[in-house]
């Protein structure tokens, strides 16, 4: 294959969802754009990953997608989740990567397939299965061939499942890009020599697939030929290709952040994430990918981090239920369906600079023989810029891209949103025959054989990491040992200490069956040391360590290394007269081992035949399991489960984990109660909010996992010790709609599939405040806005206003004030 990728292709074509679809789709590229059959194109794109999201969801999330103005869909490919047990595999449910690939290809769009196999992603241990871990002789993503036949194991059978199914483009399918590895040139150079072989192989392996389509490597300068290097990041407008015949290609645009336990929530304004997207197709980007486009649920033990919430939001387009992020979602759209209408001029144009005088700000015109497309840049983190450009001044807000496409007019800045701001609310279970308050049962965790006798299932004189111990089958691990003591040893004390170190998250310790104290990392990658006064006999004493994680740590030059569980030492120390001290090591003496809980190895998030108590009801009490039935909250709204109360575990509906839940961790520190200014650069400790609460109180149940007749089920495992006599099930949906508009703009307000029932203000002329909090200003049109909107929008769905004075007719607010639409409807 040449430097290109081109293969030479028939073309016979078929149509699918409005979109033209071939049994052999020519995908290639030069350095200026993805070339699909002859046309150059400007691709928008976003990640959807399909396990966090359920099979129900995709159509709807693709549909929205599309209406969005993306072209296609990235997502990655879970190796952990489709090979749990060596060569055992699973594609079944929300796993079905063809039945995925298939559900963009019907809404008519393309597919960008991220096969990695490591994909770091926020998820446990980055995707990788912890049973390679366990591989004797492996080091991971480096030189080694234990690794590398693993690897390449699971990418032939993904690339020959595809294949099969006709699903890459040059069969006719959706499939336009494929990726190996991810992100790898970050953390090479810390493997040395083998790491630079490693990812040569990389490229070796995948070019001898014969796919048909272009393969990338992100963030990989040095990728050879004819792989395509990638940027990932918040910005990539500054990044340039170092091979001239490749496309800059942006896979990963950040549009928000994933959220810790204990941290705050993180959000990326609408006009920052604009002005990233508008500048780098300004500075000749021919695709684009939101990362994330819908961030999900991290259902399962799926979480990665150390420390990854269940909740994978990511501030996205569409948020973690799948509703439109207003404005976000409808601010990018308007911006997406401009570069569309400048596709051509901008993958084949003559490109040039313009010095407009001042360092902050950037001017660029695209020509051919067509006419002529420019971009208006103002970089300048605070001030306004007034530009003149071909004789015209044009003021370009700060921290701003202009769009002209006719090279005169401005038809969009990424700093004015008139899209509307949906304000999402909460609302109370209405079902039928629903109680106030839910009727809990409930059984104790505690098996006396493992926490008393300390009987495990697996015996070894040393502590073993708790990957090595459990393989990823479990967050839960019991470490066993048991110790005489006599009157004459050393150590004896009346005044002794249980002393462990642990890898950085959660130990329970239990001497002679009591817990002696529990404790947690507040970060969950430091390890700590736990130490507890502890009383012994003078006869067999057992101790019965838990240690629980909260997924594997997923990024980094040899992630796959950090420990877990208990590491060691566990010392018992006696403290003696005269601040002497005695320590004695039990690290090398004999351990037993038990991989996860009773309750788990019974099912009884799912079992119908064990017997639940009704009576001396507890609360806040370790190690708990609680059982309750609910009926289904009527309509279609989302649903979500609120769990303030409780301290930390796992949940279930109907047999189905919606994830771990911990909504005692409170997300500490300050927050900054001023509206967030998108202006200047971004990071993740920008623009934050939720100091002071729970880090995550409400836990996403999607509806394919409830019975919309009759009884459901909610489990929960309690960890710390919860009260869940507030737990209740809520819906969400659309509450208000905001929007303020300039004048000469036509504006849609939308309730999203429910009517506009009100209008509580609506003012033409210079209206002042936010959502929630507009006031008029000294100016309005002559007619009264709020009878024109009502009559045009309430009752309706969604309704079109043409903000202008034929609408409102003239104000008196003079020709030195941009007269604004400003309107707040209740849904």
């Amino acid at each position: 294959m040449s430097s290109s990728g081109i293969l030479a292709l028939f073309i016979v074509c078929f149509c699918t969802s409005g979109r033209l679809w071939a049994t052999a789709t020519q995908v290639t590229y030069d350095n200026r754009a993805i070339i699909i059959d002859g046309k150059h194109r400007v691709l928008v794109s976003g990640s959807i990953h399909y396990p966090r999201s359920t099979t129900q969801m995709w159509p709807d999330l693709m549909k929205k997608s599309r209406e969005g103005g993306l072209d296609a869909i990235e997502t990655y490919v879970f190796w952990n989740a489709h090979e749990p047990a060596r060569r055992q595999y699973d594609f079944s449910g929300n796993l079905d990567l063809v039945r995925f690939l298939k559900a963009i290809q019907d809404e008519g769009l393309y597919a960008v397939l991220r096969i990695g196999p490591y994909v770091c992603a926020e998820w446990n241990y980055g995707g990788f299965p912890v049973w390679l871990h366990n591989m004797p002789g492996i080091q991971m993503r480096t030189d080694n061939d234990v690794f590398k036949n693993e690897m390449q194991n699971f990418t032939t059978l993904i690339v020959d499942m595809v294949k099969r199914e006709n699903l890459f483009a040059s069969q006719g399918g959706p499939v336009i890009l494929a990726q190996i590895e991810n992100e790898y040139g970050n953390v090479m150079s810390s493997y040395g020599e083998e790491g630079k072989a490693y990812m040569n192989w990389c490229a070796n392996m995948a070019q001898s697939l014969d796919i048909g389509v272009p393969w990338l490597m992100c963030q990989q300068d040095d990728a050879p030929e004819p792989m395509i290097s990638t940027c990932n990041g918040w910005y990539c407008d500054q990044y340039q290709p170092r091979r001239s015949n490749i496309p800059k290609m942006w896979t990963e645009n950040w549009t928000g952040w994933y959220k810790n336990w204990g941290g705050k929530d993180p959000h990326r304004t609408a006009e920052d994430l604009a002005f990233a997207v508008a500048r780098f197709y300004q500075l000749g980007g021919t695709f684009q990918n939101y990362y994330m486009y819908h961030g999900g649920t991290n259902f399962g033990r799926s979480a990665g981090g150390p420390y990854i919430t269940t909740s994978y939001d990511y501030d996205a387009p569409l948020d973690e239920y799948g509703n439109l992020n207003q404005p976000k979602w409808g601010h990018l759209k308007q911006l997406h369906d401009l570069l569309h209408s400048m596709e051509d001029i901008l993958t084949t144009g003559n490109v040039s600079s313009v010095d407009l005088g001042d360092d902050s700000v950037w001017g660029t015109i695209y020509s051919n023989e067509g006419g002529s497309s420019c971009f208006l840049a103002n970089v300048d983190q605070g001030t306004d810029k007034t530009i003149n450009f071909q004789g015209i001044n044009y003021t370009v807000p700060a921290w701003s891209v202009s769009i002209l496409p006719d090279c005169q007019n401005v038809s969009y800045n990424t700093a004015k949103v008139s899209t509307q701001t949906s304000v999402m609310v909460k609302k109370a279970n209405v079902a039928e025959d629903e109680p106030i308050s839910l009727k809990w049962s409930w059984r104790p965790e505690m098996d006396d054989k493992t926490i008393l006798l300390g009987k495990g299932d697996v015996t070894i004189n040393q502590i073993l990491d708790q990957k090595e111990a459990a393989n990823d089958l479990s967050d839960y691990l019991f470490y066993m040992t048991s110790i005489n003591l006599k009157k004459d040893d050393p150590v004896w004390s009346y005044n002794m200490t249980l002393r462990v170190k642990s890898s950085g998250q959660i130990l329970h310790a239990f001497v002679n069956g009591e817990l002696i104290g529990s404790q947690w990392s507040k970060n969950g990658g430091e390890s700590f040391v736990f130490e507890q006064n502890v009383k012994l006999n003078h006869k067999k004493n057992t101790i019965s360590l838990l240690s629980a994680t909260v997924g594997f740590t997923n990024y980094g030059a040899n992630f796959d290394l950090v420990p877990s569980g208990i590491t060691g030492p566990v010392e018992l120390i006696g403290y003696h007269g005269d601040d002497e001290t005695v320590a004695k090591d039990l690290s090398s003496q004999k351990w037993s081992y038990k991989i996860g809980l009773e309750g788990l190895n019974q099912e009884l998030y799912s079992s119908q035949s064990l017997k639940w108590q009704e009576d001396s009801f507890p609360v806040n009490r370790t190690l708990t399991w609680y059982k309750t039935v609910f009926k289904a909250p009527l309509g279609t709204d989302p649903v979500v489960v609120d769990l303030l109360g409780m301290g930390k575990g796992l949940a279930w509906v109907n047999g189905n984990s919606i994830g771990r839940y911990w909504p005692s961790f409170i997300a500490e520190g300050d927050c900054n109660l001023e509206p967030c200014d998108y202006r200047g650069s971004y990071d993740s400790s920008k623009c934050l909010s939720n100091c002071g609460h729970p880090t995550q109180r409400w836990y996403h149940v999607p509806r394919s996992f409830l019975n919309d007749t009759g009884d459901n089920t909610l489990v929960l495992f309690e960890e710390f010790g919860g009260n869940p006599s507030s737990v209740n099930f809520q819906t969400i949906a659309i509450g208000s709609a905001c929007i303020s508009a300039e004048e000469n703009r036509k504006i849609e307000l939308s309730c999203q599939g429910r009517s506009i029932s009100a209008v509580k203000f609506a003012s033409f002329g210079n209206p002042q405040g936010a959502c929630g909090s507009f006031v008029k200003g000294f100016c309005e049109g002559s007619k009264d806005a709020l009878s024109v909107v009502e009559k045009a929008c309430v009752g309706q769905e969604s309704c079109t206003i043409d903000v202008s004075e034929d609408t409102f007719s003239s104000t008196t607010c003079g020709d030195d004030v941009i007269k604004t639409l400003s309107v707040e409807a209740i849904c």
